[in-house]
């Protein structure tokens, strides 16, 4: 559309100093970013658009009814007559608001768009555990092969928590997620090729793990540094919960799949979507660090002055210079390790023994069986959104940070504890209220997102992706040896209390008494020790 630049003879027409007071009221908004709004010419044919920073606009103000010589070349006009109907039937000009989300602050952008890479990565992570059934038939393979093949994500996941850490310290968090979202999609669509051949198949599981095992860190180095505090147990609770919708989005979508294309089909998809998202992420905008000065001074420089592109020997300083002692001789990293752990011991043995033990031990038949799994996670989803306003609105509110994490993760512990006590006893429950009883218990774990999760942006924003990266290697063992340890147990005891429920419920007491009393979200200095 062509645009008509006004000289400063033709602003003397229009009626900015009769809007003088209007632009006066923007003077108290704390956005910085330009301002922009419309003003009509009495009937002119032209429509004019203002489009002024804070400090313009201030200036106007000051001057009164001066003529804005300044803004002269800010002004453009569209050549649209102001008599045009729109397609609504309403004079004026036609104004499209499009895309939807332009007005949106940069750093919802981004957090959506990050978002919407763990709905990926759930989704390439639950694929294979259905799948797995007629690939089994297919090649012929036993539960050891099968086992083997599943647990091999878990390797590639703990063996690249710690680099995915240093490498979001180093290049930023929003790169290093970037090629995490292409080395796992590729990775996933190319299951279908190496299926038939043991070695390669394994391979490309090591790869979805290695590619979805940095994008934690690499999430968390950027909410650190994009959020400010008092809307980082939203972005971290909106962030990680598009691990519940993957979840859900998998179950629900490569059932279908499977029965109607055939089970190579969820391979090819799913990746192609993560591909997808690769390119659509080029277009999300980096944004700014948004903290108010209170935050400034509470957190580390290094929030700005990061380098984006790193030499050779600037990453092994900054790998050499990591305060690796100074974490370990704090007591509220460890209270982090051992959360970690123990929140993750009874989340994976739960996803990958649930279903089993609603088969099995309630009588459910497969189909019921595979409905009722995606209940946890879909509960979860609506208890993320409350723990997260929870706790921002407590922190709002002036209570201590260290004493809203220890509130939310206490609840994290405590519910899905009593919650499996019950469902281990012979209380004479009817299925579907066992069921109830777990959902709600998993659901309510999801207060870890609110507690747990934010606590390492907390204590350093410079370090939380290492932090996370260390606190996430322990927290993936229990997918390597929980779940099969799990499984001993049951061929041993023909017990699901002792061998499923009973570890956890060990594991969420002793969490909850281990946090209570060293748990910290008060900023630390981490220096290097010798």
């Amino acid at each position: 559309m062509a645009k008509t630049h006004l000289t400063t003879e033709a602003l003397s027409h229009c009626c900015i100093p009769r809007r003088t007071a209007a632009i006066s009221q923007h003077l108290q908004l704390p956005d910085t970013r330009p301002q922009s709004r419309f003003f009509y010419a009495g009937r002119s044919r032209f429509r004019f658009r203002v489009s002024a920073g804070i400090k313009e606009i201030r200036s106007v103000a000051e001057r009164g009814n001066e003529e804005p010589v300044g803004l002269a070349s800010r002004f453009r006009a569209d050549d649209r007559v102001d008599e045009t109907v729109s397609a609504s039937g309403k004079e004026g000009g036609l104004d499209l608001d499009f895309p939807p989300w332009k007005d949106v602050p940069h750093r919802y952008r981004l957090i959506g768009a990050t978002a919407l890479a763990f709905v990926v990565c759930n989704m390439d992570k639950v694929n294979l555990s259905i799948a797995i059934i007629p690939m089994s038939h297919q090649f012929g393979w036993n539960s050891s092969t099968a086992g083997l093949v599943q647990s091999s994500f878990f390797w590639g996941y703990a063996l690249s928590q710690l680099p995915g850490g240093w490498l979001a310290k180093s290049f930023g968090g929003r790169k290093v997620l970037e090629i995490g979202v292409l080395v796992w999609s590729l990775a996933t669509a190319c299951v279908p090729f190496l299926a038939g051949y043991m070695p390669g198949l394994v391979l490309s599981r090591i790869l979805v793990g290695i590619g979805e095992g940095v994008s934690p860190s690499a999430a968390t180095d950027l909410i650190a540094r994009t959020i400010p505090i008092e809307e980082r147990s939203r972005a971290v609770s909106f962030v990680f919960g598009g691990l519940s919708v993957g979840s859900v989005a998998g179950f629900l979508l490569a059932p279908s799949l499977i029965q109607s294309l055939g089970w190579t089909s969820v391979f090819y998809i799913f990746g192609f979507i993560g591909i997808v998202w690769y390119f659509g992420f080029s277009f999300v905008t980096d944004v700014e660090p948004t903290f108010s000065d209170e935050d400034k001074t509470r957190l580390q420089p290094a929030v700005t002055s990061k380098s984006q592109n790193p030499s050779l020997s600037e990453l092994a300083a900054s790998l050499k210079d990591v305060p690796w002692k100074s974490f370990f001789s704090s007591s509220a990293v460890w209270a982090m390790i051992y959360a970690h752990f123990c929140g993750s011991w009874g989340h994976y043995t739960c996803l990958s023994w649930l279903p089993t033990y609603f088969s099995e031990e309630l009588d459910l038949n497969l189909t019921e069986a595979a409905w009722v799994s995606v209940l946890p996670p879909l509960a979860s989803l609506v208890v993320t959104g409350i723990a997260a306003q929870f706790a921002d609105y407590l922190i709002g509110s002036g209570v201590d940070t260290t004493r809203v994490r220890k509130i939310c993760q206490s609840i994290a512990f405590i519910s899905p504890a009593i919650c499996m006590t019950l469902s281990s006893l012979d209380l004479g429950l009817p299925p579907w209220e066992v069921v109830g009883i777990l959902t709600s218990g998993i659901a309510l774990s999801s207060f870890a997102l609110s507690g747990l999760y934010c606590t390492h942006q907390d204590i350093s924003t410079e370090y939380a992706s290492i932090l996370l990266g260390i606190t996430n290697t322990v927290g993936a063992v229990p997918g390597i040896v929980g779940v099969a340890l799990t499984g001993f147990l049951l061929d041993s005891t023909h017990s699901w209390s002792i061998s499923l429920f009973a570890p956890s419920i060990f594991f969420y007491l002793t969490g909850t008494v281990v946090w209570l009393a060293f748990a910290s979200s008060k900023p630390q200095n981490f220096i290097k020790l010798d």
